[in-house]
């Protein structure tokens, strides 16, 4: 589905990432993971053709949609007009939003549980709220590739929560595939198979369970970080915190 082949992505004498190779197919969720400052958002926008590959080639048969980390509007939109803009590219130039436009809008609310917002302003919702209408505003655009930088930023656990369980409701229902950027390694234990850790000089590709390891990512962060192991409900669950030593 994306292919990418020695990408490498310079700004002016500094190099953010080289020579990276790795392959995204159908149906996987892959989370890139690595400190502040390393090109998540920037390996993300030149797989979007946002930003120019220095070196390298990107290779995509999909329909791919961006949500981004922020979304600032000037005018205050409905929700239903802001998930309507999704189907910009299906129409006509000077042309309106048909039926069928309409329809897919209420579907696309109504596939992430909030078809009720239709008609309340954007400005108006919380955090975690505006996050789903734009991965609805993503989805009626028909992809099949959905990019997502950092979706659970600035998000508290329950709206976190929310839109973790809604991108793996899309990828299992409707065999979506899913690229996103996180600061939060427990996200990638929940729901990815594979991740990408971005490290200073170099990079790691694979199943999310050969990579998130104890020593690698304290690696990746520069500090201790430890696994931890525990059941709730009969299901068994592996996540990794972080240690914060005291300083004196």
């Amino acid at each position: 589905m994306i292919k990418i082949e020695n990408a490498t992505f310079k700004r002016s004498d500094k190099i953010i990432f080289k020579d990276y190779s790795f392959d995204i197919e159908q149906a996987d969720i892959i989370a890139i993971l690595g400190p502040n400052g390393r090109g998540k958002t920037t390996l993300l926008k030149t797989i979007l053709n946002l930003l120019p590959l220095t070196k390298g080639n990107i290779s995509i048969d999909a329909q791919i949609a961006y949500v981004p980390q922020n979304s600032q509007l000037i005018f205050d939109f409905t929700v239903l007009d802001v998930v309507l803009m999704g189907r910009v590219k299906h129409l006509k130039f000077f042309s309106n939003p048909s039926k069928k436009d309409y329809n897919l809008a209420y579907e696309s609310l109504e596939i992430l549980n909030i078809k009720e917002f239709a008609d309340r302003n954007f400005s108006e919702l919380s955090g975690g709220e505006k996050q789903l209408v734009l991965i609805a505003r993503a989805i009626v655009s028909q992809c099949n590739f959905l990019v997502l930088d950092e979706p659970a930023s600035a998000l508290d656990f329950s709206n976190q929560k929310k839109v973790l369980n809604k991108l793996k409701f899309l990828n299992l229902k409707q065999k979506m595939t899913i690229l996103y950027s996180t600061h939060y390694p427990q996200h990638a234990f929940y729901l990815s198979n594979k991740v990408l850790l971005m490290f200073e000089n170099n990079y790691l590709f694979d199943e999310t369970e050969k990579l998130m390891t104890e020593k690698i990512l304290s690696k990746l962060y520069g500090m201790d970080i430890k696994e931890v192991d525990f059941e709730i409900n009969g299901e068994y669950i592996k996540t990794v915190i972080p240690i914060f030593n005291n300083i004196y």
